[in-house]
C-alpha cells in the first residue's frame, strides 16, 4: 500500500515529465508534422478580383485562405499588390506567367517583380502545348527550363510548369508531362492540377511519386469543376504523397466553374477543412495533443 500511495504522488509530482514520455514516437512525429498552407488561384475570382482586387483579397482571407496565385495583377503595379496582401493578410503563394516574361531582357523585371510580391515560384501556365507534344519540341523546351531554372536558382527563385489536360497525351508511348520532366532537372518545379491532368487520362499521383521532391505546389482541383471532395480525386492518397514524398509547400485551390463565385471557393475551403486540412485544423490538433496525453499518461500510472 505505501509503494502504490508513492507512486500516485510521484505520478501527480512529475505529471509534465510522464505525459511527454507517454506519447508514442508516432505521435511524436505526427506532432512535428508541418501542416501544409493553403492559398486560392485568384482566376476562381477573376471578375470580382478586376472590379476589386483588394476587396477581393480580403475576402479570401476571410474565407480562410492563407495565401493566393496570381494570374494577372489586374492593371496594378507590384507594390500596389503587395500592399493589398500585406493588408489582407495573406501571402503569394506562386504566379502564373507567361514563358515570354522569362526570355530575353524580361527575365530581370520579372524577377524584380516576384521579390516585391515575396514569392518564389514562377509558373508556366501553358503556352507550349506545340513544343510539348512532340519529340524533339519537347526536348527542345525542357532545356529551355532548364537554363531558365538554373538562371533564377541563383536569385531564390524557383521556375514550374502547370499541368493540364493535353500533357497527359501520348509522345513516342509517353505522356508529353513525364517526357518533359524526365528531361529537366529537380530544379524545375511540378505544378500538379489534380483535375486537369486526370480528366486529360493521366495519373497524377504516379506523376507525385515518381517526380519525388519536386510537386511544391499542386492544384487541388476535381475534374469536371466539382467542389472538392465530391469528384473523383483520391484526396486521401493526394495528401500522403504529397506530405511524405511530394516536397509540398502550397496547396492551391482552383474553381473554374464561375468568374467570381466566393462562395464555391468557400465550399472547396470547408470540404479541406473536414478533412483536416485547414489552419483551423491545425490549431485543433495542437489544443488536442496538448490535454489527451497529459490524462492519458496519469491514468496509465495510476493504474500500475
Amino acid at each position: 500500500m505505501e509503494r502504490r500511495l508513492f507512486l500516485k504522488t510521484a505520478a501527480v509530482s512529475t505529471l509534465g515529465v510522464v505525459s511527454f514520455s507517454s506519447l508514442s514516437s508516432a505521435a511524436l512525429a505526427a506532432a512535428k508534422k508541418k501542416r501544409i498552407p493553403i492559398s486560392v488561384q485568384v482566376y476562381s475570382v477573376r471578375k470580382a478580383a478586376e472590379k476589386d482586387l483588394a476587396g477581393a483579397l480580403k475576402k479570401i482571407a476571410e474565407i480562410g485562405y492563407e495565401g493566393v496565385e496570381f494570374a494577372g495583377y489586374y492593371g496594378k503595379d507590384a507594390k500596389e499588390v503587395r500592399k493589398f496582401l500585406d493588408d489582407a493578410g495573406l501571402k503569394c503563394s506562386g504566379t502564373h506567367t507567361g514563358i515570354g516574361a522569362l526570355r530575353g531582357d524580361n527575365f530581370d523585371k520579372t524577377i524584380e517583380l516576384h521579390k516585391t510580391l515575396g514569392t518564389r515560384f514562377i509558373i508556366v501556365p501553358g503556352g507550349i502545348d506545340k513544343e510539348l507534344h512532340s519529340v524533339e519540341g519537347n526536348k527542345k523546351i525542357a532545356e529551355e527550363f532548364n537554363k531558365l531554372a538554373e538562371k533564377a536558382k541563383t536569385v531564390g527563385i524557383v521556375i514550374g510548369y502547370h499541368a493540364h489536360g493535353g500533357d497527359a497525351k501520348l509522345i513516342d508511348g509517353i505522356p508529353a508531362w513525364e517526357r518533359f520532366f524526365d528531361a529537366t532537372t529537380p530544379d524545375v518545379l511540378m505544378e500538379m492540377d489534380l483535375g486537369n491532368y486526370l480528366a486529360g487520362g493521366g495519373d497524377p499521383y504516379k506523376m507525385i511519386e515518381k517526380f519525388k521532391g519536386r510537386s511544391k505546389a499542386v492544384h487541388l482541383k476535381e475534374s469536371g469543376n466539382a467542389i472538392i471532395g465530391s469528384g473523383e480525386i483520391d484526396w486521401k492518397r493526394t495528401f500522403e504523397l504529397c506530405e511524405t514524398v511530394g516536397g509540398t509547400e502550397w496547396y492551391v485551390v482552383e474553381d473554374e466553374k464561375s468568374a467570381d463565385s466566393f462562395d464555391r471557393i468557400g465550399q472547396c475551403y470547408d470540404a479541406l477543412k473536414k478533412m483536416g486540412k485547414t489552419k483551423e485544423s491545425d490549431t485543433n490538433q495542437e489544443e488536442n495533443s496538448r490535454r489527451r496525453p497529459r490524462f492519458n499518461g496519469l491514468r496509465r500510472l495510476l493504474r500500475g
